[in-house]
């Protein structure tokens, strides 16, 4: 059968109806350059992102994926990833954050398991989607720290759970900030570098 994929502007698809998709099928689904994650058995699908939205993820490896690595405390993955944890199979997040001490997760070409940080960088269209839809999702699995990035105010809001299925309030971090997250002790984030010299800052 056809599936309605989640935007209810993206093509139809082959597969089962909405809220039994599993991660058997999301392996059947063709290599078209869209990005394609279930959440709950629900099928969602984005098309290719915008530059200013690449260039906040090149500026995340550069502060946080790469010193992590070099200091040997984090493993740092952009998305595509297949990310599988309980409820999200699989979860496509633009950033993920995996500490050393927990890299046993990372196998078969996945990562199998709850990462330690979570980053997404706002689309221009469908915002509720990171703020809400895999928000909720995210603290159901587990992830101890979110945050989303916001290239039109121009800030980071960082979430931290704080019980079973729920974040905290989101500290605000603006362009003049610096913030550091719990899984990667000494390493500074400046959120204003994030989006400094960007070609092009379309939304």
């Amino acid at each position: 059968m056809t599936t309605l994929v989640i935007p209810t502007d993206a093509p139809a698809v082959v597969g089962p109806g909405q809220g039994r998709w599993t991660y058997a099928d999301w392996e059947g689904l063709p290599d078209d350059g869209n990005r394609y994650e279930i959440i709950d058995g629900v099928l969602y699908m984005s098309t290719a992102p915008r530059s200013f939205h690449q260039w906040i993820i090149r500026k995340l490896e550069r502060y946080i994926g790469i010193p992590a690595e070099d200091q040997g405390l984090a493993y740092a993955f952009a998305a595509p990833i297949g990310l599988l944890m309980p409820g999200c199979d699989p979860a496509q997040p633009d950033y993920v954050v995996v500490t050393a001490r927990r890299a046993a997760i990372l196998r078969d070409g996945r990562s199998m398991g709850v990462p330690d940080l979570i980053i997404e960088a706002l689309p221009s269209s469908n915002r509720a989607y990171d703020e809400t839809i895999k928000l909720e999702a995210y603290a159901r699995a587990g992830v101890p720290e979110y945050a989303i990035v916001d290239p039109r105010d121009r800030n980071l809001l960082h979430r931290r759970l704080e019980g079973p299925g729920q974040y905290g309030d989101a500290a605000i971090y603006g362009e003049a900030d610096t913030v550091q997250f719990d899984c990667l002790p000494g390493i500074d984030v400046p959120v204003g570098a994030l989006f400094a010299g960007a070609p092009d800052t379309t939304l």
